[in-house]
This record gives C-alpha cells, structure tokens and sequence, in this order.
C-alpha cells in the first residue's frame, strides 16, 4: 500500500474510446485532434456520491437504519488549450452543425495516472463511459483563455501499482 503524496505535477491523463457506437464517435475526434494524451490540463475534480438514505422508526430519534442509494461520479476538467476538441467530444458530429435527427452522444474513457519518479509507484484512476455535460469558454482580461468540462461516468476502476 503507497503512502506517496502527489502534487499536479505528478500527474498524467490519457482519454481512450470504449467499444460501442458511442466510443466509435469519440474515437473519431481523438484522432482528429491527436487528443489521447491531454494536455495542458490543470484543476482536475472527480466527485464521487452516493445517495445515502436514513430509515427512522417511529419513536426513535436515530435511524434505524442507513440505505446506501444511487451512485453518482462527475466531475470537471480545465484547459488551457483551446482547439475545438472538448466541445467535439460533447457534441460529436453536431459540432460542425445543426443535424437534421438525433446523433450519437460520443463517450470515452479518462484515465488519470499519479507517479511519484521518486518511489516508481502509481496510482491509476479511469473514468469509464464518460460523457461532457458541460463547456464553458472563459476569455478573461488579464489570465489565461481557459475552457472548462463538466463530465458524468458510468463507473470507475482504481489501481495501485
């Protein structure tokens, strides 16, 4: 068991596509914007909830009983390198305009790797189907043009090497 501490510097993220159709419509704009590697990345926040409910019986003041409910992972992703790729992986072939129907909402995949060179050791977060449920572009005065995603996954695996 690692008792490493990491700082951002330490830290890597990689995107790879799932085999489904989505992943298929995300694959397509990784490779369009050479994005399996992503870069220029800075405040990374995975959020991991779950919906605990309490069960009070009548004439109890504490709960009975603790339910554990629906499991939620988001999270956000700043940018500092704005090139069309983000919003690609939001709206998939709606980023070139309005289609006529329904498309595909691509998903991906987010690996997140902390290695410490020092101890040779790693911890591996991924991020599975992953879909962007938000962009924001900020052009501020006097910082850096920034673009933000917020994101949803189906689920997550960690790993310690």
């Amino acid at each position: 068991m690692s008792s490493d501490i990491y700082t951002g510097a330490d830290g890597a993220i990689v995107l790879s596509a799932p085999q489904s159709t989505e992943g298929t419509a995300a694959q397509g704009v990784l490779e369009q914007y050479e994005l399996a590697t992503v870069g220029r990345v800075q405040d990374v926040r995975v959020e991991v909830t779950t919906a605990v409910r309490a069960y009070h019986e009548i004439g109890q003041r504490y709960a009975t009983q603790l339910r554990p409910g629906n499991v939620t992972i988001r999270g956000t992703l700043g940018r500092a390198y704005v090139n069309g790729a983000m919003i690609g992986l939001m709206l998939g072939e709606a980023r070139g305009g309005r289609p006529a129907q329904s498309w595909v909402h691509p998903a991906f995949n987010i690996t997140v790797r902390l290695a410490n060179p020092a101890s040779g050791l790693a911890n591996t977060m991924t991020l599975h189907d992953v879909k962007l449920d938000s962009w924001v572009y900020t052009l501020p005065e006097d910082e850096f043009v920034m673009e933000q995603v917020g994101f949803q996954a189906l689920y997550m695996t960690v790993a310690e090497e």
